[in-house]
């Protein structure tokens, strides 16, 4: 290999990764003038990249989700998950979207335990957690008490609204890390940002020490072009 030239070591790469695949690295080389050994580099960046995000991701996700367990658990009691009323304030859905009933089943069937069941939820159960029809049972009196960093400026639909596009946004995130996909052509420092905001509603310690943990914004700064 080490006499290879680095086109030739390029074409090996995409030749193993597939032509299809490399294809968005070897566009937007191109578009700066850039050629397919730079796009390789693009995309073994775009995997650290990737990577570095995964602790802030993980780190974010149980600490949100925790919080707005204690705020069910605050209405519907400790045993939530097998809660019929809690059951029933989940939305009736048809169709190719998430299904929150469906997913709380699936957990409880294989969960025998709150804490089991809170762990195997799907991030986007969570998320759907802060649409408005909770607003009124959930939010109103627990916002404050589970999140209390949150500015009280901002009235509780606010904030509540603002939340739920923050975790659908991480939670796209999440997903193309997850699949392997380009994120280089996202904002990732904003997407870091909504991390690090997301955090810190329920404590600014945490928030701090995971920003001490994370290896994004080092990684970011060093994107190939």
């Amino acid at each position: 290999m080490s006499s290879m030239s680095a086109l030739e070591v390029a074409k090996a790469i995409r030749l193993s990764i597939s032509s299809a695949r490399i294809s968005t690295y070897e566009n937007a080389a191109r578009t700066v003038g850039r050629g397919l050994d730079e796009a390789i580099t693009l995309y073994a960046w775009n995997a650290l990249v990737s990577a570095a995000f995964l602790t802030p991701l993980h780190l974010c996700e149980v600490i949100v989700r925790n919080g707005v367990a204690d705020a069910i658990a605050s209405v519907y009691g400790p045993e939530w998950p097998w809660s019929p009323g809690f059951e029933q304030s989940l939305p009736n859905v048809t169709g190719p979207v998430f299904k929150p009933k469906q997913e709380l089943a699936r957990a409880r069937q294989k969960c025998g335990t709150t804490g089991a069941v809170i762990a195997e939820l799907k991030f986007v159960f969570w998320e759907k957690m802060f649409t408005k029809r909770f607003e009124g049972r959930i939010w109103a009196p627990y916002l404050y008490r589970f999140f209390p960093n949150l500015e009280k400026c901002f009235t509780v639909s606010a904030h509540r609204a603002k939340i739920a596009a923050d975790l659908e946004q991480i939670r796209l995130l999440r997903n193309r890390i997850a699949h392997h996909e380009p994120i280089f052509s996202r904002n990732l420092r904003s997407d870091f940002a909504v991390i690090q905001r997301l955090t810190e509603t329920r404590c600014a310690v945490s928030a701090d020490w995971m920003n001490g943990q994370q290896q994004v914004m080092s990684t970011v700064a060093t994107k190939p072009f």
